[in-house]
């Protein structure tokens, strides 16, 4: 299978990097700063016990001209729009693109742009992060991908892409309903992200300080209310499991878009937040601390547009 992986990134470049690994025809497409740091450094994976890299296929969008098989996307929501420009010529008729970014709002431009019979759903629960040298750090055992055809058909290529991927030591779940799942997961990270970016601090530092415990049960409730009212309840495991996750005492856990806030980085507000409380006003659904945390995110947008605007010196 020739599989084209956009993005090599924590996400995409851990995932690609099993697949190149397990012998598949894996070409990374990458802006030209990333490819010189692989160039010159391999496609290098550490942490949880595990240290190994490789000499990644590597093509930038200027060279980009043949279709693939497959098409991992999985960049941030920011570089979206981008994205499906870069990839156009390597989507064919046969081309499946599974998306890896959290949320719904890119299910549709991925649609409009190229069919929703070409788009499948995707998943990713994957704990990663770059290091500053551009290498992929395991944060954490968990890691494995959730892929469907979004009407809940079965069908030959998702049972093809699966078997491609467990080949590659990926854990991998076709559910019967993977638009479902993404709202799940859509539950989860808003909640993650919503408690630790309001407090500015890990999981454990929230809930180390009175009242910090009813923080993540009380948003939960909220994004689990508008994913009810959207037909996508979520079962009591998914709740248990998020719980878990959030109210946990003395952990270090902290998700993505909590390090591009700290480090002054650009977030995804408008498609993790944004989009789902505007879901949640359709729906009559009241969602108080997830649109504070949205009204949080969208101030440190605000700032980091006023300071890239700002003269960079005196004339």
């Amino acid at each position: 299978m020739k599989i084209l992986v956009v993005g090599a990134g924590a996400t995409g470049g851990y995932f690609g990097a099993l697949l190149a690994r397990s012998g598949q025809d894996v070409t990374f497409l990458v802006r030209p700063h990333r490819a010189a740091v692989l160039r010159e450094r391999g496609l290098r994976l550490t942490g949880r016990g595990e240290e190994w890299s490789l000499e990644p296929g590597l093509v930038t969008a200027d060279a980009l001209t043949t279709p693939y098989d497959l098409v991992l996307l999985s960049v941030k929501s920011t570089a979206l729009e981008q994205a499906i420009e870069d990839i156009a010529p390597a989507v064919g008729p046969d081309t499946a693109i599974v998306p890896l970014l959290n949320g719904l709002a890119h299910m549709d431009a991925l649609n409009a742009r190229f069919g929703a019979a070409r788009v499948l759903g995707g998943v990713a629960k994957v704990v990663t992060t770059l290091s500053d040298e551009g290498d992929i750090v395991r944060l954490a055992p968990l890691a494995h991908l959730t892929i469907g055809e979004q009407d809940g058909s079965s069908s030959p290529r998702v049972e093809k892409i699966r078997d491609v991927l467990a080949g590659a030591g990926i854990d991998v779940l076709v559910p019967a309903d993977v638009i479902t799942a993404m709202w799940h997961k859509w539950v989860f990270i808003t909640t993650f992200g919503a408690v630790t970016s309001l407090m500015r601090g890990t999981v454990g530092e929230v809930n180390a300080v009175p009242g910090g415990t009813e923080l993540g049960p009380a948003v939960l409730a909220e994004a689990a209310a508008v994913a009810a009212a959207a037909g996508r309840p979520l079962p009591e495991s998914e709740r248990a499991a998020t719980l878990g996750i959030v109210t946990a005492a003395g952990s270090s856990m902290v998700p993505s878009l909590y390090r591009d806030l700290v480090a002054g980085r650009p977030t995804e507000v408008e498609h993790l937040f944004g989009d789902l409380v505007n879901r949640a006003r359709a729906l009559s659904v009241a969602t108080p601390l997830l649109d504070l945390a949205t009204l949080h995110l969208r101030v440190h947008e605000e700032r980091i547009r006023v300071a890239s605007a700002a003269p960079s010196g005196r004339p």
